[in-house]
This record gives C-alpha cells, sequence and structure tokens, in this order.
C-alpha cells in the first residue's frame, strides 16, 4: 500500500526517520505524563490527610481528565494553521504551577484547582508533540507514535514509585521535588521546538507534497472515526479503575500496605509501557485494524478472571492485561491520522483529549459506584468492557483501501 503523506519538507531530512527527535519527544513525554502521574499516586495520602471519598477521588480526576481532554481538540485544530514549535514549554509551564500548587494545597477546592492546571499543560503538550512524532518517522508512523507513547506510559508508571520513594515517607509538601523533572523537561522541549522550527522553515522553501486520501465515502470515514472513539471509551473506561483504584482494591481485598500497593500499581503501568511499544512494531507489520481488534477485545478473558483469583495470580493477570490493553493506541491513533491525513493536529487532540475525558469521566463514575457498592464490585462490572472491542471487525483494511489525491 502507498503510504499516505502529510504536509511536510520533500528534504531528505524528513524522509529518513529522526530517532533523535522521536528519542527526545518521548524523553519529555515521559516527563510531563510522569507529573501528570503524581496526581494518582498520592490519591491514598490525599483520602487520609482530606478524609476524601471514593467519589471524591473520582471528582479529582475528572477535573484534571476534563481540563486536559476539552482544550486538545481546540490546539490541535489551531495548530493545523497556526505551528507553534514551542508551545509545549507553554504547557509545562501551567504543569509546573499547578505541581506546586499541589504540594501546599491546604484544602480539597486548592487541589481540583491545582489539577485543572496540570490538566490544562496536558492539553497544550500532546497535540504538538504528537505532531512531531509524525513528522519524524519517515513514514514508520505506529513505530514513531509508539516510540512517544511509550515515554508517557514510562513515565506514569515511574510516578507511583517515587511518589512511594519521595513523598509517602514524608509529607505533602515534597511534591515540590518532582519540580526538578519540570525544568529537565523544558530544557528537552527546547532543543525539538528548534528542530521543529526548522522543519517549517523547510516546508515554505519547498515544495509541498501531494496529500493523499483514503478511497472511503465520508459516511465510511465518519462512522470508522466513531468506531475508533468507542473503542477508545472502552479501553480507557477500564484502565481509569486500574490507575484511580487498584491500590485501593489490593489494600482492601489483600490487606497489602500503602507501598506493596503501588508495586502493584507499577506493575501495570510498566506493562502498559512495553505493550504499548509491542502494538506499533506490529501495527506496521501486520495492519492497524488486526491489532486494535487483538487489544481491546483479547484482554476480554483476561478482565473477566481478574476480580476473582488471589494475589499472585492478580500480579500475573494485571502485567498480562496491561500488554495487550496499551498495544490499541498508537495504531488507532494513526489508523484515525490516515483517515484524516490533512488534520493531524486536530485527529490527534481529539483523540488523545477523548481518552483523557473518558478516563475522568470512568474515574468520577465509578468513584461514586464504588461507594456506593464497593471497591471491588466495580472490577467485576468493568470486566466487560473489553467486550465492546469486537465492533472494530467493522473497520475498513487500510491495507486494502486505495488512494485518492487531494483535490
Amino acid at each position: 500500500m502507498s503510504t499516505i503523506t502529510s504536509e511536510v519538507s520533500t528534504s531528505s531530512s524528513t524522509n529518513k526517520t529522526a530517532y533523535s527527535i522521536l528519542i527526545a519527544v518521548s524523553f519529555a513525554h515521559l516527563l510531563n505524563d510522569l507529573l501528570q502521574g503524581v496526581i494518582p499516586a498520592i490519591y491514598p495520602r490525599l483520602e487520609q490527610k482530606f478524609d476524601l471519598s471514593m467519589g471524591q477521588i473520582g471528582m479529582i480526576t475528572l477535573c484534571y481528565q476534563l481540563a486536559a481532554s476539552l482544550l486538545q481538540p481546540l490546539v490541535g485544530s489551531f495548530t493545523d494553521k497556526n505551528p507553534k514549535p514551542y508551545s509545549q514549554i507553554t504547557g509545562m509551564f501551567f504543569t509546573t504551577t499547578g505541581i506546586i500548587a499541589l504540594a501546599y494545597a491546604p484544602s480539597y477546592g486548592w487541589i481540583l484547582a491545582a489539577v485543572i492546571l496540570v490538566g490544562i499543560g496536558s492539553s497544550i503538550f500532546h497535540p504538538e508533540s504528537s505532531r512531531v512524532a509524525y513528522l519524524a518517522s519517515g513514514g514508520k508512523r505506529s513505530l514513531a507514535q509508539s516510540i512517544f507513547q511509550i515515554g508517557g506510559n514510562s513515565g506514569t508508571a515511574l510516578a507511583p514509585l517515587l511518589v512511594a520513594w519521595i513523598v509517602i515517607p514524608n509529607d505533602q509538601h515534597h511534591i515540590l521535588w518532582f519540580v526538578l523533572f519540570a525544568l529537565v523537561a523544558k530544557i528537552v522541549l527546547t532543543y525539538i521546538g528548534r528542530w521543529y522550527s526548522n522543519n517549517l522553515k523547510l516546508v515554505n522553501k519547498n515544495q509541498k507534497k501531494k496529500i493523499y486520501l483514503p478511497d472511503l465515502s465520508p459516511n465510511r470515514i465518519t462512522s470508522s472515526i466513531a468506531i475508533l472513539l468507542i473503542l477508545i471509551f472502552s479501553k480507557y473506561f477500564y484502565v481509569a479503575s486500574i490507575t484511580s483504584y487498584f491500590q485501593f482494591y489490593t489494600m482492601d481485598k489483600f490487606g497489602l500496605n500503602e507501598i506493596q500497593a503501588q508495586v502493584y500499581l507499577f506493575y501495570f503501568l510498566l506493562s502498559v509501557a512495553v505493550g504499548t511499544l509491542l502494538g506499533g512494531y506490529f501495527g506496521d507489520k501486520i495492519g492497524r485494524k488486526y491489532v486494535i481488534w487483538f487489544s481491546v477485545l483479547g484482554a476480554a478473558p483476561f478482565t473477566l478472571l481478574l476480580p476473582y483469583v488471589g494475589l499472585q495470580w492478580t500480579g500475573i493477570l494485571i502485567v498480562i492485561i496491561g500488554l495487550i490493553i496499551s498495544s490499541a493506541f498508537p495504531a488507532i491513533l494513526v489508523y484515525a491520522q490516515e483517515l484524516l491525513p490533512k488534520k493531524i493536529g486536530m485527529v490527534s487532540g481529539l483523540f488523545y483529549g477523548f481518552a483523557f475525558g473518558m478516563g475522568g469521566l470512568g474515574s468520577a463514575v465509578l468513584g461514586w459506584w464504588a461507594d456506593l457498592t464497593s471497591v471491588a464490585y466495580i472490577y467485576v462490572v468493568c470486566s466487560y468492557l473489553p467486550l465492546i472491542g469486537i465492533i472494530a471487525y467493522f473497520l475498513p483494511d487500510m491495507k486494502k483501501v486505495g488512494l485518492k489525491e487531494m483535490e
């Protein structure tokens, strides 16, 4: 299949995969999501200090995720027409301010305000950073998005371990140490912004490549985007049950202490990072549709079993679930970009934003539900969510779809 091209420079520098930029943007993503990962990692500490209910914990996630989700499509749409190479640094400024506010938050209201600032930083960071990964891919789009995404997943995985080491033995004010990671991120983002700015100058000097669209009707493209968003809902609603409440689940069911529970959450988050990389590799090799189908639906047998096993099997199953369910997102994002190649920023913002939004909504709903029933019960209910993955059958196989030049 011919590769759908984007509006990038014809220079040789953009025809090759720019691994140095991919590694840099992945590392920046690691630092960004490490800072965001501090929020759910300190939930047990916040619950004890401010006597919070599960519903209030869910509301913290909802406020953060809504701030992160609602702005992303707008940021992506704006930067499609007005690229901003250094906008990620602005996003990191908001994140840094939020982390400082969280370290000194004296009340529940201050916590909500702090996480909203972190969410705004995320909404600015992701669309343009995803575009940089796309431009640096050299045609290896799933792999490039996986390298970008594995940075974020690794940062999220490291957050609970660092919180357990830095914050839990001390107090809330020690969150301030994470500002050092923000300072490093700004240095890396300056390097990325310089490359992106030079890339844009080359585009203006050289004739732009033709853009090819998939030979699908507008209704088929719309229905395919809708299917992808439903799959995002299934994936991130389930992931929200793990990232927000798995610590409480293992503490309640198996009597683990706070630090032990953080370690089991780390198992899941680390497996998510590995699964993301594998998903990108196989997406380029065997086709994104089949990776998407396997990733969402393939997790179902293990999620259905999870609520009924002991501690040892819980650790094993949570790793398997993380490996499988995480492999979908790079394939989903690149699949959507191929459907709408003229709107890379908007598509990236829409899907990152929707993912964040579903994670926040899921956390809020599940927290409210856990207060009415129990934390263990929400895992029984959520175990059926991956079965929604069967609808991936109705996605067109992009390897068999022809291309047409954009008029």
